[in-house]
């Protein structure tokens, strides 16, 4: 038994709001992991359209998703578009409307100010109908509480919420978190995984440090 096919679309049978999300991504400047999946009784095929905001290609951002994510309802992407330049004394964005107005506007004061990629972690919990800003990283296996504004970067393993998010607690000790992170069971191939479940959702250390140096 390896589970379910990280190319399977909608994983949970008879549940259309479900769905492995790679499988629906058609954007290049989008990178989604195997096996992490988005949830919405809406539908979430349309997640690129409806979640990841102001992502536009002359910018050059990306959104990278890990794998074995868990994204709930609600949850948006904004990107390095929504920013509106400030280096002047408006921050109105004229030269979008054209008609002139885009006459001795430089694009570079947009690049310039871009924060950069947008990296989630794997393995990693963002609850009901958060908000993830631009260039924002995520470390592996945090968990983001419901209805958050994550505005700065997360560590691995931290609990944050709120808005401004902060952190509420750190998940495991600090030589759990690095022994963990150079696990990185989430890379096994399948059947290791599957193989090895008990020790990957349990809280026994030293059994999934056993089961990491077995052989894949």
């Amino acid at each position: 038994m390896h589970g379910p096919s990280p190319d399977t679309l909608y994983p949970l049978a008879g549940y259309s709001r479900t769905l492995f999300l790679k499988n629906f991504i058609t954007k290049p400047n989008i990178d989604v992991g195997d096996y992490s999946y988005y949830d919405d009784p809406d539908g979430g095929e349309r997640f690129e359209e409806k979640n990841v905001l102001h992502h536009y290609d002359f910018l050059g951002d990306k959104l990278i998703i890990g794998k074995f994510c868990a994204i709930a309802s609600g949850t948006r992407f904004i990107m390095n578009g929504a920013n509106h330049a400030m280096s002047g004394f408006s921050t109105y964005p004229f030269n979008i409307f054209a008609n002139g107005w885009e006459v001795g506007f430089d694009p570079k004061v947009w690049t310039d100010a871009s924060r950069g990629d947008t990296v989630i972690g794997n393995d990693v919990w963002i609850g009901m109908d958060c908000m993830i800003m631009p260039g924002i990283t995520i470390g592996d296996g945090a968990i983001i509480a419901s209805n958050s504004v994550v505005t700065r970067d997360i560590a691995p393993y931290m609990i944050v919420g709120g808005n401004p998010a902060e952190t509420i607690k750190q998940r495991f000790d600090n030589e759990t978190v690095e022994k963990l992170t150079n696990i990185a069971w989430w890379d096994w191939p399948a059947h290791k995984i599957s193989q090895n479940l008990d020790a990957i959702r349990g809280g026994d250390l030293d059994l999934l440090l056993k089961a990491a140096k077995r052989e894949a």
